[in-house]
């Protein structure tokens, strides 16, 4: 069995296992952690010419990142949510940008604003 397969196997079914019984507050927390491996993964695939894997990580991190937005309840956000929407439209497009330019500045723009985004999420708790 190739050892990277089982790594990844293993980090597959314990993020389904947490998120089926974390919180609701954990499960944002969890995408916000899941994009931002996405992105540093994609700096990786950068720095090793890996095309493919550059693609899949930023698509990924994409993909997350439209889950926070689906996640936003404009009706009881308000302007906040409203804020984040657009927000989150803006990190979509700097990824896309990204991985059409191998702008590894682009990755650590993303990667800096969901950081932020994340510690603050975090101190609402």
């Amino acid at each position: 069995m190739n050892a990277q397969f089982a790594v990844d196997s293993y980090t597959k079914v314990h993020r389904q296992a947490n998120a089926g019984v974390a919180s609701p507050h954990k499960l944002i927390d969890m995408l916000y952690e899941g994009a931002l491996e996405r992105i540093s993964q994609a700096k990786g695939a950068i720095q090793y010419d890996n095309i493919e894997l550059r693609g899949h990580k930023i698509n990924s991190a994409i993909a997350i990142i439209g889950g926070l937005r689906t996640s936003l309840n404009p009706e009881q956000g308000g302007d906040i949510a409203e804020n984040l929407d657009a927000l989150y439209v803006y990190l979509q497009t700097i990824l896309a940008k990204a991985h059409r330019t191998v702008d590894v500045e682009l990755l650590d723009e993303a990667s800096k604003l969901l950081g932020d985004m994340r510690d603050t999420w975090n101190q609402i708790a």
